[in-house]
């Protein structure tokens, strides 16, 4: 699989109970520049497929409790944020046994034993449209101005984010913030020079965020920044360090030099209760109402918290 440098890898899951068909598979698989993690049944490829990215699965039609056909329906069921594209290998022979699984979901197969040359052109076909799925999706949680995530995918993703948090009781904190009198800088000197300082902002905080942590446009001049793994009280630095930045360095527009301030909102989820992303995302919002309510300019931790 030739890649141009700097290239999104393809990520592949192999379900196969088989451990020397397994172990075949990956190695064709792995040294054909894809990236490989392997499970040995139906319920743990569906268990990974929930907790993690891939773009293709390879799985196996006959495998003991849930088979290749159980699993490319409860897959498709799942609604996943990206498409995962589904290559069926299948020992029968029968046009019955595949077409089953083409409507439980499977997007192609491949008949058992598989010939390399086959299974490796199926699989490139099949990261073409991975490719394409790719741009399209990119393109689709993406706000056009900022080049940051937009409401649609801050809403699937908390979501997910929350799940996790619960799951494995690590700690999950968000911040709501919003650009103070921002109308006033649209009013006063045009949409051009709001365009241009929501650009700035957005560029300054993706420079103060780490690489885990990420940043959606939640609507207008309001935006939410996610920080998974992070307790309340480093999160409240990192919403200070945004604030004081914003604070102390002017945009410098075309319009001229223009300061610029933001208030905050900050929530953490309660771990052990049955709080969802539309909680914890309401105890944020609540909080820098408050924010704004005492001045703005400053941060606001959510009572609930």
């Amino acid at each position: 699989m030739e890649e141009s440098p700097g290239a999104e890898p393809v990520r592949v899951l192999l379900a196969e109970d088989d451990p020397t068909q397994r172990l075949v598979v990956e190695h064709l698989v792995r040294n054909a520049g894809y990236v490989v993690e392997t499970v040995p049944d139906g319920k743990s490829a569906l268990a990974r497929i929930l907790e993690e990215t891939f773009d293709i699965l390879i799985t196996d039609l006959d495998m003991p409790g849930l088979d290749g056909s159980c699993l490319c329906q409860r897959i498709r069921e799942a609604s996943l944020a990206n498409y995962l594209y589904i290559l069926m290998l299948t020992a029968h022979t029968g046009d019955k046994d595949v077409a089953a699984g083409l409507e439980a979901g499977a997007d192609d197969f491949v008949r058992k034993p598989a010939n390399p040359i086959e299974l490796l052109a199926r699989l490139k076909n099949g990261s073409r449209i991975v490719k394409l799925q790719r741009e399209a999706y990119r393109n689709s949680i993406t706000d056009a101005l900022l080049g940051v995530f937009n409401r649609r995918y801050l809403i699937h993703q908390l979501r997910c984010e929350v799940w996790r948090a619960h799951r494995y009781q690590r700690p999950l904190t968000v911040l709501m913030a919003d650009l103070d009198h921002f109308k006033q800088i649209n009013d006063r000197y045009g949409h051009s020079a709001g365009d241009e300082v929501l650009v700035g902002f957005a560029r300054k905080t993706r420079g103060l965020i780490r690489a885990s942590d990420w940043f959606a446009r939640f609507g207008g001049e309001e935006f939410v920044i996610v920080l998974p793994e992070t307790p309340l009280g480093v999160a409240e630095q990192v919403a200070e360090k945004v604030r004081r930045e914003l604070e102390a360095a002017p945009f410098l527009l075309a319009s001229g030099e223009h300061r610029v301030t933001a208030s905050f909102g900050v929530a953490t989820l309660a771990l052990g209760s049955d709080e969802n992303s539309d909680g914890v995302l309401g105890k944020a919002d609540k909080a820098l109402y408050l924010s704004k309510q005492r001045g703005r300019n400053r941060i606001t931790v959510s009572d609930d918290d």
